[in-house]
Parts: C-alpha cells; sequence; structure tokens
C-alpha cells in the first residue's frame, strides 16, 4: 500500500499538467495576422468554388471572392495599422509585423488588387487571357497566321466567341491569391524555414500561372518550364544557405543569427557561405543581375496581365525579404557583405541597360527595364539606414504602380495574333490612337526618372539616402545608368510619335472596365506619388522590421 501511496504521490495533478500545456501554447494576435489569413482563406474557397460550382458560373464568383478579399485585407490592415504599428511576434514567433512589414503588406494588396483587374478582364482576349476550359473549341481552327480571305479563316471570330463563352480558366484567381498569400508571409517570416516555404508558396501558382496564356501556348509553356527549372535551383542555392547558416548560429531564427553574428568564435565560412546562397535565391526572385536569366523569356511568354502581377508584387516581396534579411539578421556583418552587393547593383544596373538597349520586343525591353531597376532597388537595400528603408519601400510602391499600367497598355495593342510586342508594330501609334500613346509615353517617363513623377521622386529618394550614407560612387554610377536607360524609354516615344504606322499594322482595342481601372489606378498613382509624395514616404518611415 505505501507503495501504492508513494507512486500515486508521484503524479502531478491533472489541473496542473492543463495549465503547463496551456502555458506552453502559443499564443496568436489574430489582428496582426487577420490580413494574411484573409488572403489565404478566400484562396482556399476559391479552390472549393472549382470543385462545387458549375462551370459556367464560376468566373463572376471568382472574380468576387478575390476582389472582395483584398479589398477586406486592406481594410482590416489599415484599421489595425496603429494597434500593430508598435510590432508584433505571433504563430510561435515566426511571423514578425511590424511598422515596414505593414507597408509592403499594404502595397502587395492595393497591386495585386490591380493586377486581378487585368486578369479578371475578357473583353480585350474572347474569355480571357488565359487558356479555355476545354479544347473542343480549336479543333479545325485555322493556324496562326492564316490570311484572312483564306478558307476556314473566317470562322476564326466565331471560334473565338465559342472559347468566350466556354470560358477562362478560373483557377487562376485563387493560384493568384495563394501567391500573395506567400508573398506576404514572405515579407514577415522571421526565421528561414518560413521564408523557404513561404518562397515555395508564392512561386509553385506562378509557374502554374506563366503556362496558361491563350495564344502562343507553346512560347507560355516554355516560359513556364525555365520558370521552374531555374526557380528549382534558386530555392535549391537557398534551402543550403539555410543549412549552413543553422550550422553557423545553431538556430533559424533570424534574431539569433544576428546574435551568433554581433559576437561569435565560430567559423565565419559557414557565415558567408550561407548568406551568399540564401541572398542568390531572393536576387533571383527580384529579377536581379546577373541573376536575371529567367526574366526576359518568362516576361515575354506568360500571359501579360500575369506578368504585370510578377513584375509588380514579385518585386516588392523579393526586395521585401531581402531588406528584412538584411536589416534584422546580418546588420552587424555587413562590412564583410557590402561590397559583395555593392558590385551586384552596379552589373544589374550594367546588365539592363546594355542588354535592353538590344531588344526589339517591348516586353523583353520592360524584363531588362526591370533589372535595371532592380539594381537601383539594391543601392537603397545596402544602405542599412531607417531613411535608406523608408527610401526603398517608397520605391517598390512607386515602381509597382507604373509597372502594372504599362503592363496593361500592352495588352491593348494587337494584332489578329494576339498581342503585338515587337517595337516595329508600335511606330505610328499616336496617329491610331493618342490618348493610349499619350498614356504609355507619360508611364514611360515614370520608368526613366522624370520629374513630377513617382519614377523621379523613387529614385532621387533611394540615392539621397545612398549619398548620405556614403555611398556617393554608387550613387554617380546609378545616376549615370539611370541616364542611359532614359534611352531605352525615349526611342519607344519617338517610334510612336514621329513614325508613319503601317497600313496593315495593329490596332488598338478599346478596353474593358476592368483593364481601364487598372490603368487608370497606376496612372494616377504614378501622378500622385510623384506631385505628393510625401504621405507614401512619411508612412514607411513610421519603423523598420521587428523581430
Amino acid at each position: 500500500m505505501g507503495v501504492v501511496a508513494q507512486a500515486g504521490a508521484a503524479l502531478p495533478p491533472p489541473s496542473g499538467v492543463l495549465a503547463q500545456q496551456s502555458a506552453e501554447m502559443p499564443s496568436i494576435q489574430y489582428a496582426a495576422v487577420a490580413p494574411l489569413m484573409i488572403v489565404l482563406g478566400a484562396a482556399c474557397i476559391g479552390v472549393l468554388v472549382e470543385a462545387f460550382v458549375p462551370a459556367g458560373r464560376r468566373w463572376p464568383v471568382q472574380v468576387g471572392i478575390s476582389l472582395l478579399a483584398v479589398l477586406l485585407a486592406g481594410v482590416f490592415l489599415g484599421l489595425h495599422a496603429q494597434e500593430i504599428n508598435t510590432g508584433a511576434t505571433t504563430l510561435a514567433e515566426t511571423l514578425a509585423v511590424g511598422p515596414a512589414t505593414l507597408f509592403l503588406w499594404g502595397t502587395l494588396l492595393v497591386l495585386s488588387f490591380g493586377a486581378l483587374l487585368l486578369i479578371a478582364d475578357r473583353s480585350i482576349e474572347p474569355g480571357g487571357a488565359f487558356v479555355a476550359e476545354t479544347n473542343s473549341v480549336s479543333e479545325g481552327r485555322p493556324p496562326a497566321g492564316t490570311p484572312v480571305d483564306a478558307p476556314g479563316a473566317a470562322s476564326a471570330a466565331v471560334m473565338d466567341r465559342a472559347a468566350g463563352a466556354v470560358g477562362m480558366r478560373t483557377e487562376v484567381f485563387p493560384l493568384t491569391l495563394f501567391s500573395l498569400g506567400g508573398m506576404m508571409v514572405f515579407c514577415a517570416a522571421n526565421d528561414l524555414l518560413t521564408m523557404f516555404v513561404a518562397l515555395e508558396v508564392l512561386s509553385l501558382p506562378l509557374y502554374l500561372l506563366c503556362g496558361l496564356a491563350r495564344r502562343r501556348r507553346l512560347l507560355s509553356q516554355e516560359a513556364a518550364v525555365k520558370y521552374f527549372l531555374l526557380g528549382a535551383f534558386a530555392s535549391a542555392f537557398f534551402l543550403y544557405g539555410l543549412a549552413l547558416l543553422y550550422g553557423y548560429a545553431g538556430s533559424v531564427q533570424l534574431s539569433e543569427i544576428a546574435a551568433a553574428t554581433a559576437g561569435s568564435l565560430r567559423s565565419d565560412t559557414l557565415l558567408f557561405a550561407g548568406l551568399g546562397l540564401v541572398v542568390v535565391g531572393l536576387l533571383f526572385k527580384g529579377s536581379v543581375g546577373p541573376f536575371h536569366l529567367w526574366t526576359p523569356d518568362v516576361y515575354h511568354g506568360a500571359p501579360t496581365s500575369v506578368t504585370g502581377f510578377m513584375a509588380a508584387c514579385t518585386k516588392v516581396a523579393a526586395f521585401g525579404g531581402l531588406l528584412r534579411l538584411l536589416h534584422v539578421a546580418f546588420e552587424a556583418s555587413s562590412w564583410e557583405w557590402h561590397w559583395v552587393l555593392w558590385t551586384v547593383a552596379v552589373l544589374s544596373m550594367v546588365i539592363g541597360v546594355v542588354l535592353g538597349l538590344t531588344q526589339q520586343d517591348i516586353k523583353r525591353m520592360i524584363a531588362y527595364s526591370s533589372i535595371a531597376h532592380a539594381g537601383f532597388l539594391m543601392v537603397g537595400s545596402i544602405t542599412l539606414t531607417d531613411r535608406g528603408l523608408a527610401a526603398t519601400l517608397f520605391y517598390l510602391l512607386a515602381y509597382g504602380f507604373t509597372t502594372l499600367a504599362v503592363f496593361g497598355v500592352v495588352s491593348l495593342v494587337r494584332t489578329s495574333e494576339g498581342e503585338a510586342t515587337d517595337l516595329s508594330d508600335w511606330a505610328g501609334l499616336a496617329k491610331r490612337s493618342p490618348l493610349v500613346a499619350g498614356v504609355f509615353t507619360f508611364l514611360l517617363l515614370a520608368l526613366a526618372g522624370i520629374p513630377a513623377t513617382s519614377g523621379f521622386m523613387g529614385k532621387f529618394a533611394v540615392f539621397s539616402a545612398a549619398f548620405s550614407a556614403g555611398m556617393a560612387p554608387l550613387v554617380v554610377i546609378a545616376l549615370l545608368a539611370s541616364a542611359l536607360a532614359a534611352y531605352l524609354y525615349i526611342r519607344v516615344i519617338v517610334l510612336m510619335f514621329f513614325n508613319d504606322p503601317d497600313p496593315n499594322g495593329p490596332t488598338v482595342s478599346v478596353p474593358g472596365a476592368f483593364t481601364t481601372a487598372a490603368v487608370t489606378l497606376g496612372v494616377v498613382m504614378t501622378l500622385l506619388l510623384g506631385v505628393v509624395p510625401m504621405l507614401a514616404l512619411d508612412w514607411a518611415s513610421v519603423g523598420g522590421f521587428v523581430s
């Protein structure tokens, strides 16, 4: 009996067990992660819609769910910004939401709203820019490029209308939301493992979206395969770097890595090898030269609305993750890696400008332009000051709006085979459609950094922050590259206004309500951020990252 009593006395009371388990359960700050939960929840609902809603009714349901989810997430972010602006770590400290993360989330939400409008448009391309639900309507269709008076060509328009009646692949909407959710997690990840998972969540839907173009199917599928293969390499680099950094710091938490770099007797080989591999994965996503090889082909082959989404939102996510990594985990060791990224910034600017000058395709030219802009963003990213961080965040916002509108305009200029992306097709466009040519000119001038546009204010903010941080030589190189890059855009403007149009050249489609709204949003914000930038700059300057 004494043994039994002793054994029973050794057992803790059930209430103590429950209390201990309750104390160990991670707390969740729902106000901090509500925008993320709304986006991912809507993506899951979109999957259920694909499973249970009849095909003919999916498009309005998916469009409504997607746009409403982004709006609700944005409203909730605005209402609770003051509450969580001081910073919050949640979900077992895997996510850290602070002022800089809130700005990145707001940027992603407003840009993705415009991108969803472009994706949802079905007026420019009958049935939408994505491959139809069934290929039955394409059976017997004349080959692309068949003369208008050739036998069977007259039925092409009828087949297009039939394809439109069947409907576009509406799974593009939940895929876009899943990618957006991954981008939001990526910007808020508080450890490298969460960042890697978010990287895959944002990337995998993009691989699929790139291969779903209705026109030029082989080119679209080739772009998707290239993006997938090179993306897999980049993910492998990131994961290998993660393992090395874990070996160095004994943790994947960014704060623990920062503590290890601040004072440690461990080998620096693991530190800098791991940092280099992780940064390579991030630079790949940001289209930073010389890790840009996927960018021209994918921009060219993907559906233009998807290209706009990638060019705007993926760049925000990639540089958001890079900024978080450099500011939180590796600021203490910046003197050792600073010159490496300094060189990367110069290479990206040179590659983007020099190769961009040789391009004869408008989408590939914009792709190389994005590589040059990635170099400008690198200037702000390695300026590890509060001013540099705010300037880089503002640049991401300004560049995103302009790029989104640019691809919206590109989708309007069309031939019988689809979008007219060859530069020669844009000759004399101002005589065909002065409004479209004028809008496109304004956007190109913004990319060039002309005053009274957001591009000028973004470059001014980044370059002045870098100059104040003692990086005058890099700023001079960036100014020269920016001046040379202006030729990229000016030659298109000259082509549109000072050349005669080809009588058999492309036509300018009348944009639908969705495309009109997306382009208008981009143009208005490009103008406002260039004329009255202080509201966005003040928000970007509220604070940095938390950990």
